[in-house]
């Protein structure tokens, strides 16, 4: 997307299945390359059900991340993220811990799991979820791309030329639309 625009994207993706922030600074991978790296914006995301579990825990994980980040000169940035398919009364209590925590540090909120509510509100198809019911589909990859392209880019990505499996050219523009409808 960035590309189409006429703009780079360089990143890293740090992950292990599962895994909570907290895990992730402990282990001190992720803290080192955020000392090391020259990033613009580092992206963090909870593990997908402790923002529901223990919303207060989920905070202290952030809260480990931010003084480093914003010491190594870059932007926090969180990704909320989207309540599984036969959960969807979770959605609020997820958005409400990533909303609050980003008004408190200040970090960028790439509103992904509001996008896909919205969506899915809206249009039965294309389906976001897996057959897991909680991890996405290409479309529902897509969208959170389009999402987190809006919010890091600040440029709509609508009208962008995307080719995704199973996802007809109709489809691609009501997803590219779901993400700056936010």
């Amino acid at each position: 997307m960035a590309r189409a625009r006429g703009d780079s994207l360089e990143h890293e993706l740090i992950s292990a299945g599962g895994a909570s922030l907290r895990m992730h600074w402990n282990k001190g991978v992720a803290r080192r390359r955020i000392e090391e790296g020259h990033w613009d914006v580092v992206v963090l995301q909870e593990q997908s059900t402790l923002p529901v579990k223990n919303a207060a825990r989920m905070h202290e994980n952030v809260r480990l991340f931010i003084e480093p980040i914003e010491s190594a000169g870059a932007k926090p940035a969180l990704y909320l993220t989207w309540a599984r398919r036969n959960a969807p009364g979770a959605q609020q209590l997820i958005t409400d811990a990533y909303r609050s925590i980003a008004r408190e540090t200040g970090a960028l909120l790439i509103p992904a799991g509001v996008a896909w509510e919205h969506f899915q509100r809206q249009h039965p198809t294309p389906v976001l979820h897996d057959r897991d019911l909680s991890h996405p589909t290409p479309a529902g990859s897509y969208l959170a791309a389009c999402v987190c392209f809006a919010v890091l880019f600040g440029q709509s990505p609508v009208g962008l030329e995307a080719d995704i499996p199973g996802v007809s050219e109709r489809e691609l523009r009501l997803l590219q639309e779901a993400a700056t409808a936010i």
